[in-house]
């Protein structure tokens, strides 16, 4: 077996995937069609997935961000928004995902005047057929954007659906300008109503963008925190001499940290995949785990996120298994449903994958 054989086949968990970034270029090309819109470059699935993909990997997260225009402008009725829910819960499946969060803006999907709730209505329908029909779990996370002043609402929303199938709350955009202190009034909502936050932080943006998404909005999870390795000092051999106090917090309160490793390097969070901190945050027991972000703008899966980790950062199957146990942990759902993935999904399907690779090797 392949190394990516072996990856693909173990149960993976993801916990930092945007809805809206993970399209499947034939289905854009058909909701193009169908809504008559002419802005794609190409009819051709495979130079779409090119295009994408190049227009993604800028380096710098502001035109990372430019093909979303694309995706957003063919998800503004109820049957396309479900329709790629459904898809994403199919293509987690084929890449061996036993759990998914994904999240996405609903202020994105009303240009054809499609409430929010219509909205959310239509992507939780996606994700409910997908778990029937694949067997894969989820968690359903709102995204209330920086730039704009409606996060509350948004706040609001996703506690009004926490039994329906939301788990959290997220604030996304561009960070430089727009630091989450801003939005303190939907951040305390969502405290007081003792739901799940988790904020992009420390991507585009130094680590008092992580300081602050922690210690003034009370984020239990940070999405990316590329920039905290500014607050770990390295002794002239580049071994980790000291923690910094925010560093160090974050290590001793297992506050989990959601990697996206290839799409760190497209948007410019990292200068190229081998600087990336996981390997040091991951050495020094920190509580990381990979995920994909984009799928279509970074053309990436889990598998290959994991794949790209075991041939740069020499992490082995009971690394990975570690890192989706660590994701596991760092779930959005309740403690009774995680202990039933780690104990009934995740540990299983690793122990069978070794039992498997040892009757090979006899």
């Amino acid at each position: 077996m392949t190394t990516e054989e072996i990856v693909r086949n173990v149960p993976k968990v993801q916990l930092h995937d945007h809805l809206d970034g993970g399209l499947r270029p034939q289905t854009v090309i058909d909701l193009a069609k169908e809504f008559n819109y002419k802005n794609l470059p190409t009819t051709d699935a495979g130079e779409l997935s090119e295009w994408f993909f190049r227009g993604a990997n800028k380096g710098n997260l502001i035109e990372y961000l430019e093909g979303f225009a694309h995706t957003c402008a063919l998800m503004q009725n109820k049957e396309a928004l479900e329709r790629i829910a459904y898809e994403m819960m199919e293509d987690m499946y084929n890449d061996g995902v036993c759990y998914v969060e994904t999240r996405f803006a609903p202020v994105f999907h009303t240009d054809k005047g499609l409430y929010h709730e219509d909205i959310i209505n239509a992507v939780l329908s996606g994700l409910e057929k997908g778990k029937k029909d694949f067997g894969v779990g989820f968690g359903l996370i709102l995204c209330g954007m920086r730039n704009m002043s409606n996060t509350l609402e948004i706040a609001e929303l996703a506690v009004n659906y926490r039994n329906q199938g939301i788990v959290g709350f997220d604030l996304a955009g561009e960070e430089g300008g727009f630091p989450p202190k801003q939005h303190l009034e939907a951040f305390q909502f969502i405290k007081r109503e003792n739901f799940h936050i988790t904020i992009h932080a420390g991507e585009a943006f130094g680590k008092e963008s992580i300081w602050q998404a922690i210690q003034f909005c009370g984020a239990h999870r940070i999405g990316h925190a590329t920039r905290l390795i500014e607050d770990i000092v390295f002794d002239k051999d580049g071994n980790v001499a000291a923690l910094g106090d925010l560093a160090q917090y974050i290590l001793d309160t297992r506050l989990p940290l959601e990697i996206c490793l290839l799409s760190n390097v497209h948007t410019g969070a990292i200068d190229k995949i081998e600087n990336h901190p996981f390997p040091i945050l991951y050495k020094e027991k920190f509580r990381v785990f990979l995920n994909t972000d984009d799928r279509l703008m970074s053309d990436t899966t889990l598998t290959k996120e994991y794949v790209t980790a075991t041939e740069l950062f020499d992490i082995n199957l009971d690394d990975i298994e570690k890192l989706n146990l660590n994701a596991m942990k760092s779930a959005f759902i309740p403690y009774k449903d995680r202990l039933h993935y780690i104990y009934n999904v995740i540990k299983p399907g690793f122990q069978k994958t070794r039992e498997k690779l040892l009757s090979l090797k006899s």
